[in-house]
């Protein structure tokens, strides 16, 4: 079950009430969604998207169940970069509430896309929508110094070389093709005590190729430039980041926006987990949430 990421703090953030409209974009199984959509009952309209059919499968289920008196309840299977197209598609023109959330859902471990370097042997996919190219399939088109490049740039990963030049150096001999074939060599390439044990070798190079096969940073980019023609003046923006780089895309582009009187930041300063939620949810511990209101 997927633990919704600071969820007290978006709702009080987007502050969704009935009658509005509201999206959340990467829906997934509806934590944040779900929640958002029952307070804008009644009469409210609350548009999910979501690149996982099946998860929007299940969603659809699960939102039945709750019976919400919306005026329109919009499930649509699209990545969130092409937001704008699907608004145009729907008409449902400028809105009050957008969330988006760029972590990676535990759902997603039992999706048979060697999300994972941990659990079961499952192909090396990695990416949400069945119409990109595998990760197993990008690996071998690669040069070393882009391996490393990825690495490096998408995750911090500090030995981003090393694991990079044993890809390469294992693939001479057989093809990585599992995501137990691509953590064995992550795996071997870095030092003994890696980060003293507090995280497995394989978790940074696996966030680095998920992020990379997906283009995250990329649809991150055109979501933030179309925020003007998403949200209504005095509509809302929440931004859940997770890595170092995401997290500066949105703070500049909000400042930005502050400086030129666009927009006023709803929370000046970075909202973290607390201690308890941590607890709760290990994944949460590198989550970041920033919010603007367009003016």
């Amino acid at each position: 079950m997927h633990v919704p990421v600071l969820l007290n703090e978006v709702l009080e953030m987007l502050s969704p009430s009935e009658g509005q409209t509201m999206i959340d974009a990467t829906v997934g199984g509806g934590g944040h969604g779900i929640p958002i959509a029952r307070r804008l009952s009644p009469g409210g309209v609350f548009l999910g998207m979501d690149w996982d059919k099946e998860r929007l499968k299940e969603l659809r289920q699960a939102i039945d169940e709750e019976k919400l008196d919306l005026e329109k309840m919009i499930l649509v299977c699209s990545n969130y970069a092409d937001l704008q197209d699907v608004l145009e598609k729907e008409d449902l023109g400028r809105v009050d509430g957008l969330l988006v959330d760029l972590g990676f859902s535990s759902d997603q471990l039992g999706a048979g896309k060697g999300f994972s370097f941990r659990g079961r042997e499952e192909p090396l996919i990695m990416t949400y929508s069945d119409t990109d190219v595998p990760i197993y399939e990008i690996l071998p088109t690669l040069g070393e110094k882009q391996i490393a490049e990825i690495i490096k740039d998408l995750s911090d990963e500090r030995y981003a070389g090393r694991i990079a030049k044993a890809i390469v150096r294992q693939r001479k001999v057989t093809s990585i093709l599992t995501n137990h074939d691509l953590a064995r060599v992550v795996r071997e390439a870095v030092p003994k005590g890696y980060e003293n044990g507090r995280i497995d070798p394989a978790t940074r190079t696996f966030m680095a190729f998920r992020i990379y096969a997906n283009r995250e940073l990329e649809n991150l980019g055109r979501i933030l430039g179309s925020l003007a023609e998403t949200l209504k003046p005095g509509g809302r923006a929440a931004i859940i980041t997770y890595h170092s780089k995401e997290d500066a895309m949105v703070k500049h582009f909000f400042k930005d926006l502050a400086e030129r009187g666009e927009g006023i930041l709803v929370n000046k300063k970075v909202i973290k987990p607390r201690d308890e939620e941590i607890k709760i949810n290990p994944r949460s511990r590198s989550a970041k949430l920033r919010t603007i209101e367009l003016t």
